[in-house]
C-alpha cells in the first residue's frame, strides 16, 4: 500500500474503515470462523493490537503508532493477496467461547457438532456424566476433543487422526485445555489402529468433500491440508468405512455423531436405507445427522 496513503489512517475506526473497504472489494471467502467481512475485520486488527476481542467501542477513536499500523497492514495484504485464512494469520480460532492454537497442519475449527457439544448432545444424552467413553474421529486440531471433555466431566476421550502432524497441534490444544488427563491421541486409520473399546458416544467430522467440489474450493481452502477435506468421488469415501466400522467400537446405546457439510444428496444416495436423526445448529439444517448402534448394526 502506498506509504503517504497509509499515513491517513491514523485510527483503528480509520484502519476498520479501510479493512472492510478492502475485503468487500476482494473476493474473499469468509468460510473459517467469521462469515463476514466487518467480524473478520474487527478480529484481524483488535488481534493485532494485542487489544481484547470483545472490547473494540473504547478503542474506535484511539490513535495507531506507525510500526502497529504497518505491522498490521502486512497482515492485512497477506488476508487479501494470499488469500490465507485469518485463523492462520493469528495462530489462533475460537470455537463455542474456546481459544484453539493452529496452523497449516490442520484445518481451522468450525464444526457445528461444537454446538452440539455446547449443550452435551442434549437430549440424545440423557445423563452428560453417564458417559464413559467418548471418541473423536478425525480430531485434527483436538478442538472437538476438548469439547467433548467439557460436555461429558467423566468421559475419556480419544482423540485419533491419521496425521501425526494434526495431532502434534492437537497435543498442544489439549495440554493447554488442561484436560490431558482425560483425553489421549491416537495416529490410526479411523479404528484400525485403535484399541478397542465401547463408546457411549462417536463423534466424526471426517474428509467429505467430493472431487467436484474440491475442485471449485476458494482459494482460503486451498491452504488448509487437502487429506482433511477431499472425501472421494462422491464424498463418501471415509463416511462407508467408518458407518461399516462404527458399530464394533459403541455400547449397545452408543450413539454417533457425523457431519457431512454440503454432502446431503450424496449421502442419500450413498446410504438410502439409513434413517438418520438429522440435528440442526444456527446455520445448519442437513449438515449433521446421528445414528444409534441399532441402526447401524441393523
Amino acid at each position: 500500500m502506498h506509504h503517504i496513503a497509509s499515513k491517513k489512517l491514523r485510527t483503528v475506526r480509520d484502519l476498520l474503515r479501510y479493512t472492510v473497504s478492502q475485503f468487500n472489494a476482494s473476493r474473499l471467502s469468509f468460510g473459517h470462523g467469521s462469515d463476514n467481512a466487518w467480524d473478520e475485520a474487527v478480529y484481524l486488527l483488535l488481534h493485532s493490537l494485542h487489544l481484547p476481542l470483545d472490547m473494540l467501542e473504547p478503542f474506535l477513536d484511539a490513535r495507531v503508532l506507525p510500526a502497529e499500523r504497518e505491522r498490521y497492514l502486512k497482515l492485512l495484504e497477506r488476508r487479501i493477496t494470499e488469500h490465507v485464512p485469518a485463523a492462520y494469520l493469528t495462530g489462533e480460532a475460537w470455537l463455542q467461547g474456546h481459544r484453539f492454537v493452529v496452523d497449516q497442519r490442520v484445518i481451522i475449527p468450525r464444526s457445528p457438532i461444537s454446538e452440539l457439544l455446547s449443550d452435551s448432545l442434549n437430549p440424545w444424552v440423557a445423563d452428560p456424566d453417564d458417559v464413559d467413553f467418548v471418541l473423536d474421529l478425525c480430531t485434527g486440531s483436538g478442538c472437538l476433543a476438548v469439547l467433548a471433555a467439557l460436555a461429558f466431566p467423566n468421559a475419556q476421550v480419544d482423540a485419533v487422526d491419521l496425521s501425526e502432524h494434526a495431532l502434534e497441534v492437537a497435543d498442544e490444544n489439549i495440554e493447554l485445555s488442561g484436560l490431558d488427563g482425560r483425553i489421549t491421541t491416537h495416529c490410526s486409520d479411523l479404528f484400525e489402529q485403535l484399541p478397542g473399546c465401547e463408546y457411549n458416544v462417536i463423534l466424526c467430522n471426517p474428509p467429505y468433500v467430493n472431487n467436484h467440489s474440491m475442485e471449485h474450493l476458494p482459494q482460503e481452502y486451498r491452504h488448509e491440508p487437502t487429506m482433511a477435506l477431499a472425501g472421494g468421488d462422491d464424498g463418501m469415501d471415509l463416511v462407508r468405512r467408518l458407518l461399516q466400522q462404527a458399530p464394533a467400537f459403541m455400547a449397545p446405546e452408543g450413539l454417533l455423531v457425523l457431519e457431512i457439510g454440503h454432502e446431503y444428496q450424496n449421502f442419500l444416495a450413498a446410504f438410502p436405507d439409513l434413517e438418520p436423526v438429522w440435528l440442526s445448529t444456527e446455520n445448519t439444517e442437513d449438515q449433521i445427522l446421528l445414528l444409534t448402534r441399532e441402526q447401524l448394526v441393523s
